[in-house]
């Protein structure tokens, strides 16, 4: 939106259609959650428009998917409260505190307790049961040495890994799997998980709070799981290794994609973001639907950046605290947006629309 705090970019059928119907729910059936980290809490704000009014205007099933920080969100929508669960969410992320060198143990051990503040007692089985949002994580499970948590191993394994990478994205294939957790009986069919090799397994409520740990959990920086049940055996890692941004040419549905997103490009695997050539423009997707924080409003917060995880080591607890949290107020400003736009007389003002 020109000027604005929000950058809103559609497709050429998401276009049409929402300029046909206005902002309708129902016309979404897939919404995509990113890796980021820290970067989630810009879009806080837009989220709890989005997850406890504007999606809640529809009674059509949605399919979710997300890797890492992005999952963790989808989490949230499907609580039966999905505001209260984003402020457990924000207030326990806001709060993270660790020693001066903290190990993986003790950080696995923080991010175990924010999900167990986000989901409560019965949020895992209501995620996996739920009648309405099918939930797809992702994550990766190391093959061979990928597989280890041996620092020496697994750091000469991830080296490999970056520089197969560079020569090209599928010989990741080479060291992970991707595995995708799934509430309901079955994964949607909505996507066409082609590029590596893929496997689905259904989530239970005793592997919820597992599977979203996996998913967000960066080799070194988190422990990651082992043999979760019902999947296949091995070492789980962070989703975002594959799935960074994801593909989006890999989206098969009929409706459209809801992308609320950081930024307004692509990087779609986390070894990618070392390769400027690997960065996606956002073009050519016609049933995309892409939500951001404009450059502008980006270039105007504190220190002209997103929160982001550099913030651990650049900035003492307090002062991380404070900037933080001035970042989720000023984003108030892109769900005002949002809520203008989708309930004003003019569909499409203000928005980018790709030729």
């Amino acid at each position: 939106m020109s000027g604005g705090a929000l950058s809103v970019y559609l497709g050429r059928r998401a276009a049409s259609l929402i300029a046909d119907q206005g902002w309708h729910p129902d016309l979404f059936s897939l919404l995509l959650g990113a890796s980021g980290g820290p970067k989630w809490l810009i879009l806080g704000q837009l989220d709890r428009f989005l997850f406890g009014d504007f999606l809640q205007r529809s009674g059509s099933e949605l399919s979710v998917l997300g890797s890492s920080i992005g999952a963790w969100r989808h989490a949230c929508l499907a609580m039966p409260d999905p505001v209260a669960a984003l402020d457990r969410f924000e207030q326990a992320y806001l709060q993270q505190q660790y020693s001066a060198r903290p190990t993986a143990t003790e950080i696995s051990t923080a991010s175990m307790a924010m999900l167990a503040q986000v989901l409560g007692e019965d949020g895992a089985a209501i995620l996996a049961g739920h009648p309405r949002i099918r939930s797809h994580i992702v994550t990766a499970r190391g093959r061979g040495p990928a597989g280890a948590t041996r620092p020496g191993v697994l750091g000469a394994t991830m080296g490999a890994a970056a520089i197969g990478n560079a020569v090209h994205r599928r010989c990741l294939n080479l060291g992970f799997q991707r595995v995708v957790f799934h509430s309901g009986d079955a994964a949607a069919t909505r996507f066409n998980l082609s590029d590596f090799d893929t496997t689905y397994t259904a989530l239970r409520r005793e592997t919820v709070a597992p599977v979203l740990h996996a998913s967000g959990a960066i080799p070194f920086v988190l422990k990651g799981e082992r043999d979760i049940g019902g999947a296949p055996l091995g070492q789980y890692w962070d989703g975002g290794i594959i799935d960074y941004h994801f593909n989006l040419s890999q989206y098969a549905g009929h409706g459209l994609m809801l992308y609320p997103h950081f930024r307004d490009d692509i990087i779609p695997g986390w070894f990618d973001k070392f390769l400027p050539w690997r960065k996606a423009g956002i073009h050519g997707f016609d049933d995309l639907v892409l939500l951001c924080p404009s450059r502008e409003f980006i270039a105007a917060l504190p220190h002209g950046k997103i929160p982001d995880r550099s913030d651990f080591r650049r900035l003492p607890m307090a002062d991380r605290v404070t900037y933080w949290q001035r970042c989720i107020d000023r984003s108030q400003a892109l769900a005002e947006e949002f809520a203008a736009l989708v309930d004003g007389p003019d569909p499409l003002s203000g928005v980018t629309v790709f030729s």
